[in-house]
């Protein structure tokens, strides 16, 4: 095999490749005879055909895949004995002078790695948000977990904030009933905007079996086009009013949460652990891109077009997935690469650089760190030790627990060679936003 390299760019690379013709023949002919044993050919037995019937039958074909193999494979031992990185895929293409007897020459274009050369990271200053977890977190936990389980109880008043309102409406634009604008025995808490401002307004004050009429103007942005920066009037009968009752903290309650024994004290123990669980992991997923996006700042790095195009393609297919989980259809919907472009480029750079930083400063994931943080994982279930057999019963498995170790440990080495400034996030900023 004759191998000769040139160098087309700063990452992009030409292999012109000669490969054997014995060695490809002998294959052809040796896949040919396997063929012959069992070929079926119109006016012969199976099997009993002459071979020369046999090559003009099955013979493109296989020479076809043969070449396409020790195309492959040479290119790939060529590209191992030159020691170059390959990004992506690369693209083939036969040489139009095939003059040379005894042999067939093809040429290979393709990208290399680039040199990641890490930038310096002293100095560098890295935000690292800090958020205490304190007695009044927990007392906000449990108003939140009050309020998930508030019942709602008639009562014989008039309609305030924070009620549970019944009420048939029926409205009209200009004395004509319009689409979506009725229903009956239809349930809403007053005061948290389900309804348009104007429609709440209008409940608010009636009591059961009351009728009322309101002018209610829908918002020019509105989301049904018809009736959108119009006015409507809707006739009001108010049928039900229910005072929202939320459950008392004591032994019921914690019982309800788990806690069989209905110990109010080990309640709250096991809801701090939970809190302090979830913002210990928002805390690092922000850390984390404080540090990612440092990363990014202080190295510079040449991208392989082929890499920003097969991460655009597999954005392209993330967003198709998550459209179609929502019932959209997106068969026919435009996908644009430019839309993915920006953020393919952040990720493949980050996907560089991390490589690069992992492998010099020796950042793989050792195995007690994976095991720990499987166990992490573990505490927030039924039955903690179920989840670990789970994990570790098959390696691949392991794959995302340990991707995760090795960036927790890119993240630490960053810590600690920038400039750190810690920045106290309140508790519901953290917990009011997805980290």
């Amino acid at each position: 095999m004759q191998v000769q390299l040139e160098t087309l760019g700063s990452l992009e690379r030409r292999m012109n490749i000669a490969l054997p013709m014995d060695a490809i023949d002998a294959q052809v002919t040796e896949r040919l005879k396997r063929a012959a044993r069992n070929a079926k050919i119109q006016g012969f037995r199976p099997g009993k055909a002459p071979m020369k019937i046999v090559e003009m039958n099955y013979g493109p074909q296989i020479r076809e895949e043969v070449l396409g193999e020790q195309v492959q494979q040479g290119f790939y031992r060529a590209v191992s004995e030159q020691k170059l990185r390959v990004a992506g895929y690369p693209r083939f293409e036969p040489q139009l002078d095939q003059s040379e007897p005894g042999s067939f020459k093809f040429a290979a274009t393709f990208e290399i790695y680039p040199e990641v050369a890490l930038g310096e990271l002293a100095g560098k200053e890295v935000e690292k948000p800090v958020t205490p977890v304190t007695d009044a977190e927990i007392d906000k936990t449990v108003d939140i977990l009050r309020k998930q389980r508030t019942r709602y109880v008639r009562v014989e008043r008039e309609a305030r904030d924070g009620d549970r309102v019944i009420i048939d409406f029926k409205g009209s634009i200009d004395g004509v009933l319009f689409d979506g604008g009725s229903s009956e025995n239809f349930p809403f808490v007053l005061g948290q905007g389900q309804m348009l401002a104007d429609f709440e307004t209008g409940v608010r004050g009636m009591k059961e079996d009351e009728v009322k009429t309101v002018e209610v103007k829908f918002p020019e942005d509105y989301h049904g086009k018809d009736v959108a920066g119009k006015t409507a009037s809707f006739e009001l009968t108010l049928k039900n009013v229910a005072e929202a009752v939320l459950p008392e903290v004591d032994a019921e309650f914690a019982k309800l949460l788990g806690v069989a024994d209905g110990d109010v004290t080990k309640m709250r123990d096991e809801i701090k652990k939970n809190v302090e669980r979830e913002v210990k992991r928002r805390l690092q997923a922000r850390a984390k891109e404080n540090v990612m996006q440092a990363l990014l700042d202080v190295t510079s790095v040449e991208l392989p077009k082929a890499l920003v195009e097969l991460e655009v393609g597999r954005l392209q297919d993330k967003a198709r997935q998550d459209l179609e989980a929502r019932g959209m259809k997106v068969k026919d919907l435009p996908f644009p690469a430019e839309l993915f472009d920006e953020q393919a480029r952040r990720r493949v750079s980050l996907g560089l650089i991390i490589s690069e930083l992992v492998a010099v400063n020796k950042l793989d994931a050792k195995p007690e760190q994976v095991k720990a943080l499987v166990a992490e994982f573990a505490e927030s279930y039924e039955d903690p030790e179920e989840v670990i057999n789970w994990y570790f019963a098959s390696p691949e498995r392991l794959d995302g627990p340990t991707s995760m170790v090795i960036e927790d440990n890119v993240v630490e080495f960053v810590l600690g060679r920038a400039n750190v400034v810690e920045k106290a996030l309140a508790f519901d900023e953290l917990m009011g936003s997805q980290a």
